[in-house]
């Protein structure tokens, strides 16, 4: 239903207003169904004039605004709304119909947009775009409170200051009265007001040092969203592209073949995208965990090289790998280590055009270890390798060269060795020569009895009864494909009111159960299986929260496993083949 014009109720503080102007109520009912899931607050209008009005009497995060309508079209709409000082920095999202030429899209962005939507809408893209520019919105509407905040101190400070003023006033004139008799002590009054005065001027530096920083961060941050936000779409492109391919007629098997592999690759990348994010997080809070064994780093390079390969072929680049004459072993986490040289191996790819060269070396000299990674790439100046492993920083104009990136790979590495107590350090000649990154750590001593000889593989299992429970019925759908393909018998329940009647009656040997689910989540639903059929169904927990809090919880509920979406192949083969 359209929102009628009376003004809209004050919005909590942790929602946002979304104005949502069009002429079609159709096309409104449409926006609120495909905004709803962010929880804001709709407020639907069906004229440029009415969308005036409201903003005279709200502040909006977002508006979501027609070209074509009647009256005011669009374009006069946002140039009226943008004139206002109010308005001025409100996002504005142009919503249209018809093809948009390139003459009409640059007027729009003079008028003050920043993005264009085409009809029909993709629900995901719109509520994407919306949802980053409303927590834009939170971030900017916070930082205000800030500012209002030390506004406020400064007015206390100012306050105090005077009133420190007056006692001084106070005591200098009391010593004035006796000044033969307190000449030392007046001495020593001197100095202290001195040192005070000293350390109010440092202040006043740190506190312009701090507003400095501040300032930093906050356009760090700007280009980290925006950033995000293109290495999203990057791999949702092809993928879309792909099945397309997929759901067209007469598909020769190289052409389904080829499809598949750009889809895995491309989700591969998504989720490397989301592990990196979580891991930051994870290493800035110090709740990351090494589990340290003795390795050869040998085995990390070639781990290592294994994940970037694929996309060093891609660019036809030239790749070496240098690795030690004789064994040299390490005290550490190896898919950590593996995770450090793949970060500096795929940063190496992204900076050296194609038919560039990569080389990855290691030497060791009994007491450490020295693994470099080096290109012909675009290179680093040297003013930017003081702060290049700094969080989301992409120096110079490396985003014009590379395939993106968020800024922080080479954070993740310089933490990460620092956490196995070695150093990583950047060197390059400058622009368009190159760059090379040291990683040194220290070594451990050889284990004269080690096996050499790799463990055999392991045998595939039988076939298993499987079910799974999740209420979304593509993901549920995918994975009973996926296990119907591995040779195992699978069902997919979508209501998890109707899992134990299912489970009951097809008795299956193990169990994948989404926690986030509708009217019964996944953590009471276990504790109801295990009721009723105690420890003979293997339960795996599938979900996107993987803290360790969340681990505890599922263990708390009787799961036997804990696995955060997407859950690779190779897992769910490991899963049904164990005995």
């Amino acid at each position: 239903m359209v929102a009628s014009l009376s003004p809209p109720s004050e919005a909590p503080p942790d929602r946002a207003r979304i104005l949502l102007v069009d002429d079609q109520p159709a096309r409104l009912l449409t926006y609120e169904a495909i905004l709803a899931p962010l929880g804001e607050e709709l407020v639907a209008v069906q004229s440029g004039e009415e969308a005036l009005r409201r903003l005279m009497e709200a502040e909006f995060a977002v508006i979501l605004l027609d070209v074509s309508m009647p009256g005011l079209d669009g374009f006069e709409t946002a140039g009226l709304i943008h004139a206002h000082p109010r308005f001025e920095n409100t996002p504005i999202i142009f919503v249209t119909g018809v093809h948009v030429g390139e003459l009409d899209r640059l007027q729009g962005y003079r008028m003050g947009a920043i993005d264009y939507v085409q009809i029909p809408l993709v629900p995901d893209i719109l509520r994407g775009k919306v949802a980053v520019l409303v927590e834009l919105y939170r971030r900017r509407r916070e930082l205000r409170a800030l500012n209002q905040s030390l506004a406020g101190e400064n007015a206390n400070l100012v306050q105090a200051n005077l009133a420190l003023q007056t006692e001084r006033a106070r005591e200098f004139q009391a010593l004035s009265e006796t000044l033969a008799a307190a000449n030392a002590k007046l001495s020593e009054a001197n100095a202290a007001l001195e040192s005070e005065v000293a350390e109010r001027r440092h202040a006043e530096q740190v506190s312009l040092q701090l507003a400095a920083s501040l300032r930093k961060l906050d356009r760090r941050k700007d280009e980290f969203l925006a950033t995000l936000a293109h290495e999203l779409r990057n791999p949702l492109a092809p993928i879309r592209s792909a099945v397309a391919v997929l759901g067209g007629p007469s598909l020769d098997e190289p052409t389904v073949r080829h499809t598949l592999e750009v889809i895995d690759r491309q989700v591969r990348q998504l989720v490397r995208l989301v592990d990196d994010l979580l891991d930051v997080s994870r290493i800035t809070y110090d709740r990351i965990e090494l589990k340290r064994e003795r390795v050869e780093i040998g085995a990390v390079l070639a781990a290592a090289r294994d994940m970037i390969l694929p996309s060093i072929e891609q660019r036809r680049q030239a790749f070496t790998l240098e690795s030690p004459a004789e064994p040299v072993h390490v005290h550490g986490d190896p898919q950590r280590l593996a995770q450090v040289v793949g970060n500096l191996l795929n940063n190496a790819s992204k900076y050296t055009p194609p038919g560039g060269t990569i080389t990855l070396a290691a030497r060791g000299d009994g007491a450490c270890v020295r693994v470099e990674v080096t290109d012909d790439g675009i290179g680093i100046a040297a003013a930017d390798l003081c702060n290049v492993f700094d969080l989301f920083v992409q120096v110079g104009d490396a985003r014009e060269h590379a395939q993106g990136g968020l800024g922080i790979g080479l954070t993740l590495v310089k933490r990460l060795v620092e956490m196995h107590g070695g150093v990583v350090t950047a060197h390059s000649e400058g622009r368009g020569r190159g760059a090379r990154f040291t990683i040194e750590l220290p070594c451990v001593a050889a284990d004269a009895g080690e096996a050499s000889a790799p463990q055999d593989a392991r045998a595939p299992g039988a076939a298993r009864k499987v079910v799974i429970v999740d209420d979304n019925h593509d993901a549920a759908d995918m994975l009973a494909l996926t296990l119907q393909m591995l040779g195992h018998e699978a069902r997919a329940v979508y209501d998890p009111l109707l899992a134990v009647d299912v489970i009951a009656a097809f008795r299956p040997q193990i169990a994948f159960v989404d926690l986030g689910m509708p009217r019964l989540g996944g953590v009471e639903l276990a504790g109801m299986i295990r009721e009723r059929f105690g420890a003979s169904i293997r339960l795996v927990a599938l979900t996107g929260w993987g803290q360790p809090a969340d681990r505890e919880r599922t263990r708390r509920a009787g799961f036997d496993f804990h696995f955060v979406k997407p859950i690779d192949l190779a897992q769910v083969q490991k899963l049904c083949g164990d005995e």
